[in-house]
């Protein structure tokens, strides 16, 4: 499956939106975001004009890349939801946020989603007590989520917990830091998703 391999600065200042892809990097004075808030290229710094269409795309670009999936996955998702009860763009929502990757971000355990699919996928957690290594696992309420025993004292974790504080945690989760476990209290509504999307335009774009 094909990868994005160049700069994650580029998607931020190309969506026009911080999607803090490169945890504490973000938040200090480096973030490229801050510098230079236009669109990257040479032409970046020109007025651009989208038509409606152009306007869903890039809304669905902006999800796509602030989870960190490929077209195939998300689209995947996104007609899980539409099969789903209720309103299918808030089951997009709910059903990103509650992969295991987006989880152990969520709780602080790494600094980004990205860190969070690699130590996923090298066996640093444990779901209800089980080992789970597939990032696109959904969690669903009442599970337990615990940083292995062995990796425990990984620093890139330390540090992650250390400035948990700052980013903060979602009312759906609950950490129990001393324990490097959380637990999941209740699935997450839209009113628990801050970042500005605009879900309905991917909705649209889909329906097409």
């Amino acid at each position: 499956m094909a990868r994005y391999r160049g700069s994650v600065c580029r998607l931020c200042r190309r969506e026009n939106i911080k999607m803090f892809l490169k945890g504490d990097r973000c938040y200090s004075d480096k973030c490229a975001f801050d510098r230079r808030s236009y669109a990257p290229g040479q032409h970046g710094q020109r007025r651009s004009k989208f038509s409606g269409y152009g306007v869903q795309l890039r809304e669905k670009q902006k999800v796509k890349r602030l989870y960190g999936l490929s077209e195939k996955q998300f689209r995947l998702v996104f007609k899980r939801a539409d099969r789903q009860k209720g309103i299918t763009g808030t089951n997009l929502l709910s059903a990103l946020e509650c992969r295991l990757d987006s989880v152990v971000y969520r709780l602080g355990f790494v600094n980004s989603r990205t860190q969070g699919r690699h130590f996923v996928r090298h066996n640093h957690f444990l779901v209800n007590g089980n080992k789970v290594n597939i990032p696109s696992y959904l969690i669903n309420l009442g599970d337990v989520v615990e940083i292995r025993e062995k990796s425990r004292k990984i620093q890139f974790v330390v540090d992650a917990l250390g400035a948990v504080v700052r980013r903060g945690i979602p009312q759906w989760l609950e950490l129990e830091k001393e324990n490097f476990k959380g637990v999941v209290k209740s699935l997450p509504v839209r009113e628990d998703i801050t970042m500005p999307i605009q879900e309905q335009l991917i909705v649209e774009l889909y329906s097409k």
